[in-house]
């Protein structure tokens, strides 16, 4: 558990810091649960810059840091949709995620939603099943052309 985290909300100069986390997370943590080819291509995610300055400028986006280092980030799209939640590969399993969730379920309620939704990885389902959520299906999407199992996981707030 880290006690200094503190979350404010990402600006366009934290950029390279969100990519390189989504990028390096990928590839080091979910490289458990997919195959080599799949890792490349969600990583390479991280290199479509435009779409990362649109979600920072158009959703609630969220980052969490120590001191002067971004550990973590999380957005909202549709006003209840978690779309992005990701910790640095080296803290993880440190609160971090659970402290970033909390903030996003709360940020839902005030928007006047209540349910919370996301599709999350089968490396995250044990996570998002440990803070109550319920898996609504399983589902196979495809990006870039490959094939990805996930699931849509929901919580009553």
């Amino acid at each position: 558990m880290i006690d200094d985290i503190e979350i404010r909300e990402a600006t366009l100069a934290d950029l390279p810091e969100i990519t390189s986390i989504f990028r390096d997370t990928v590839r080091a943590v979910n490289s458990r649960d997919y195959n080599e080819k799949q890792i490349e291509v969600w990583a390479s995610g991280a290199d479509d810059l435009d779409k990362w300055e649109e979600r920072i400028k158009k959703f609630y986006f969220i980052v969490a840091h120590i001191g002067n280092t971004i550990v973590g980030f999380s957005y909202l799209t549709k006003g209840y949709y978690l779309d992005g939640l990701f910790v640095h590969k080296d803290f993880q399993r440190r609160t971090i995620a659970s402290k970033l969730l909390r903030i996003m379920e709360s940020q839902v309620s005030i928007n006047g939603y209540e349910v919370i939704k996301s599709d999350v990885s089968i490396t995250a389902l044990p996570f998002f099943d440990s803070h109550f959520y319920e898996v609504e299906k399983k589902q196979k999407k495809s990006h870039k052309g490959m094939v990805f199992e996930n699931y849509i996981v929901y919580k009553e707030l």
